[in-house]
Order: C-alpha cells, then sequence, then structure tokens
C-alpha cells in the first residue's frame, strides 16, 4: 500500500485527464499531424479518412464534424489531423470564450473557403451566440443587426464555406438544433493498454527518452485509458530514470516513479482510493448518496461526479445500479481492504432489496 495518501494536493492531480499548463510544453511537440501517425480510434479513424477523402475528391470543405468523449483522448489533435489533411488553415476558439454574438461574427467574417474552425467544449456555447451558428453552418450566411430601435437595420453577410468542428465531454447537453447540423458525428473511446504502450514509446522518440518494452508498458496500464495522463506519466518518470537508473526507464524504474507519484497499478490515486476507503469504512460499501461521500471526503459534489466517478464506473468500482454488489466485492479486495463475510453479507442482501423494490415501483 501506499503511505501518506489522505495528504494530497487536491489541485495538482497528475492523474487528472483535463488540460493542465504544464501540458503545454510537451502536448504540442507530440501531437500528430497526419492520420497515419494517429494511434487508435481505428473506427473513428477509418471513417474520417474516408470523409476527407472524398470531401478532396469533390473539392468541397469536410461536412461538419461533432467529436465527443472523455477529456485526453484527442479530440484537438483530431482537428488539427483534418485541417492538414484537407490542407487548410484551422482557427481554434473555445466555447466559453466567445462570449457575444460579435466575437463569434468577427472569427466567422475571417475564415477563407475550405478553412476549419475548431470550437472546444461546445456545449458551454451561450445560446444567443449559438443561434448565430445555425445559418452560418446551413447556409453559409450570417444575418447582423446595426443600429437599435426603429433606426435598427438587418443585414445578411455571406460566408465562404468552412468546416466546424465542435468539441465536447458532454455531447447531452448539446442542443438539438445544433448537433443535428453536423454531418459527421465521432466517438472517441478509452485507449488499451497496447495502444497507449505505442504512444508511450512513440513520444519518447519524439522527446528522446530511453525506454524498453516493460517500462512503456508499465506506464500505460497506469494511465486510465488516456493518452495524455500516459504522456504525462512519461514525463514525470524521465525525472526519476535520469537521476537514479542511468536515464533509461526500465520496468522497475517506472515502478518506483508511479509508486512515488501514489498512482498504483490501476491507475488509482490517493483520493479515488480515499473515496473507496470512505464508502467500505464509513457506509459498508454502499449504497450512499453523492452529497454524503462528499462531504465525508471533503470534496464538492460536483468534482466527484465530473473527475472520481467516471473512471471508478468505468472500471466497476463504483455503480450507480442496485447491481453493485460484485462491482464493490472486486474494488474491496483490490484495494487490500478486509471486511467481513457478514457484512458482505448484509450489504449484498440490502442491494437486493432495493433492487426488489425498484422493480415493484417500476411495475406500479
Amino acid at each position: 500500500m501506499i503511505e501518506n495518501e489522505f495528504e494530497y494536493d487536491f489541485e495538482n492531480r497528475i492523474s487528472a485527464p483535463e488540460y493542465t499548463p504544464e501540458d503545454v510544453d510537451i502536448e504540442n511537440s507530440l501531437r500528430p499531424k497526419q492520420l497515419t501517425d494517429y494511434i487508435g480510434q481505428e473506427k473513428a479513424k477509418e471513417n474520417l479518412s474516408i470523409y476527407i477523402q472524398a470531401a478532396k475528391n469533390r473539392g468541397e470543405p469536410l461536412d461538419h464534424v461533432l467529436l465527443y468523449g472523455p477529456p485526453g483522448l484527442g479530440k484537438t489533435t483530431l482537428a488539427g489531423i483534418v485541417a492538414n489533411e484537407m490542407g487548410v488553415n484551422i482557427r481554434v476558439t473555445s466555447g466559453p470564450a466567445i462570449e457575444k454574438q460579435g466575437d463569434l461574427v468577427a472569427i466567422l467574417s475571417n475564415l477563407e473557403s475550405g478553412d476549419v474552425l475548431f470550437i472546444d467544449e461546445i456545449h458551454r456555447l451561450n445560446r444567443t451566440v449559438e443561434e448565430i451558428l445555425y445559418p452560418a453552418m446551413e447556409d453559409g450566411k450570417i444575418d447582423i443587426i446595426i443600429g437599435k430601435g426603429p433606426s435598427a437595420r438587418s443585414y445578411q453577410l455571406s460566408l465562404p464555406k468552412f468546416t466546424l468542428i465542435g468539441a465536447t465531454t458532454r455531447a447531452g447537453q448539446i442542443s438539438a438544433p445544433l448537433r443535428d447540423r453536423f454531418g459527421v458525428i465521432l466517438r472517441l473511446e478509452m485507449y488499451s493498454n497496447q495502444e497507449l504502450s505505442q504512444i508511450v514509446k512513440r513520444s519518447s522518440q519524439i522527446l528522446s527518452i530511453p525506454i524498453d518494452e516493460k517500462g512503456a508498458m508499465q506506464i500505460a496500464s497506469r494511465s486510465r485509458g488516456t493518452p495524455r495522463i500516459a504522456n504525462r506519466l512519461l514525463k514525470r518518470s524521465r525525472d526519476f530514470a535520469e537521476v537514479k537508473y542511468q536515464g533509461v526507464i526500465t520496468d522497475e524504474a517506472a515502478q518506483d516513479a508511479l509508486h512515488s507519484m501514489d498512482i498504483d497499478e490501476l491507475g488509482l490515486d490517493a483520493i479515488d482510493r480515499r473515496l473507496l476507503k470512505t464508502m467500505i469504512r464509513n457506509y459498508n460499501g454502499g449504497p450512499v448518496g453523492l452529497e454524503t461521500i462528499a462531504a465525508a471526503i471533503g470534496e464538492e459534489a460536483v468534482t466527484i461526479e465530473d473527475v472520481y466517478e467516471p473512471y471508478l464506473m468505468q472500471i466497476g468500482f463504483i455503480s450507480r445500479t442496485p447491481r453493485a454488489d460484485a462491482l464493490l466485492r472486486q474494488a474491496i479486495s483490490i484495494s487490500g481492504l478486509s471486511l467481513t463475510m457478514t457484512i458482505l453479507t448484509k450489504i449484498i442482501h440490502q442491494l437486493h432489496q432495493i433492487h426488489r423494490q425498484l422493480l415493484i415501483y417500476k411495475r406500479g
């Protein structure tokens, strides 16, 4: 077990998939520029390749594309690849950055024919701003109102044909009218350990970091299925290797580095383990409400829901459904915690009772 796991910096969580300032130096140099260099996401990559080739053959811009999936999987990278493959320029912005309609009009009016406009976190676009996009995406036109009151005049501005690429971690929060205007919708999946190992080895070559096969797999297996985390752990493991292991990231060097960073064999960090242990020790494995567990570990409920809960659900350690007994037993055994069979049986019995009550409620 890793010691001192409750003494943790919540603000600088190395296993967080969200973009952080420390990723600036490393990510830009590691982003692939062509689809052939892009590792993983085979289904999305294959479809995108066909759409791009067809658009180039017709001499038209690519249809509008929506990329969605968890953070850190390569949505921004794919947008850059589309622009490179089409041979056009790309303008990058984000939903929260476009506060007024005039901001979006300025961006759209400066696009050239065939250009790519990439809007990250597109689900956070202001609704009034979003309405400007509807005619721009469909007809290549935007309506501008100049003046106020009786003297106000409406002008229609024609735009060159462009490709809008939207990226979001929450596809469900995108309004139906906006979602329906995307011709290509692609979901990015979590990466396998083998794919992450290839990404780690590719990154190590670009950064001139010596690494062996086992060292790359050790980093990949603890990266929570996310390339961004894999590259971040590679960068940190390099420091340990240079100081303690003659500069080569071996299996031993990677294990030592990741252990020092409180990352266990499953990619769980101190906060994940704290959440699991609190559920097991204080609430007999649950079920426990989100607000209750948030108060128990001193975190906000929205943070648990957005940051910690998704990965723990993906690996089957927690569940929102009544059938959580087997999942909890898996988490309990791997976490190294001992529960008596009496308590475990009680938890399972309570979950089955809840399940039966829900079935009765649904039938009623």
